[in-house]
């Protein structure tokens, strides 16, 4: 009887070491996937940091790129509207210079036209001063007239009325200006008509 009950107790203390094993196997085993679900949160979370991280990158790339073509864009317009101010100071005149320059040619005309007539000599000498004056005035707003008889053909500056023979000059020469040309500075604001060698 001492035997059965000594087996009796042996297996009840080997059902509670086995109990207890499974209880400490089965809380290990709950410990294991806590800390495999908080490695995959944590794993998840870094994931969406660095997402978040390449994403604000990207964007302030973005944002730096667009200010450097804003920068640029600025900077051409400034050099523009800079060339084009400078140009305007330039050529502020040339409106009038433009209208004046037939007022020269008339005057030069009626020059030439009492010059051989001594009747006229007074009013010629009148005539004479207040083209000499007017024409002081314009190139003190830097009209200056072309020199073209002898010059190669331009057509930037030169508009040719006629072709004709020529010993004295190659082909290609202006020989002889029918209308004088005129330059305001370094702008064209009349072409010289001139007649040119062939």
């Amino acid at each position: 009887m001492k035997k059965r009950e000594n087996t009796t107790e042996e297996r009840d203390e080997h059902m509670t070491d086995h109990h207890e094993q499974d209880t400490t196997s089965s809380h290990t085993a709950t410990e294991a996937e806590v800390e495999v679900e908080q490695e995959t949160v944590d794993t998840t979370e870094l994931s969406e940091t660095e997402l978040e991280i390449q994403r604000l990158n990207a964007l302030a790339e973005e944002n730096n790129n667009r200010y450097l073509r804003t920068q640029a864009d600025f900077d051409n317009f400034r050099r523009r509207t800079s060339k084009e101010r400078d140009e305007l100071a330039k050529y502020a005149s040339l409106k009038l210079v433009e209208q004046l320059v037939p007022v020269l040619d008339n005057f030069e005309r009626a020059i030439l036209a009492t010059t051989d007539n001594q009747e006229f000599e007074s009013f010629s000498k009148g005539v004479n001063m207040i083209f000499r004056q007017l024409s002081q005035v314009l190139e003190q707003e830097g009209l200056q007239q072309m020199n073209s008889v002898g010059q190669p053909f331009n057509p930037e500056y030169h508009q040719a009325i006629m072709q004709v023979e020529s010993d004295e000059h190659e082909e290609g020469v202006v020989v002889e200006e029918v209308q004088k040309g005129y330059l305001l500075k370094d702008k064209v604001i009349r072409p010289a008509m001139v007649k040119v060698s062939m």
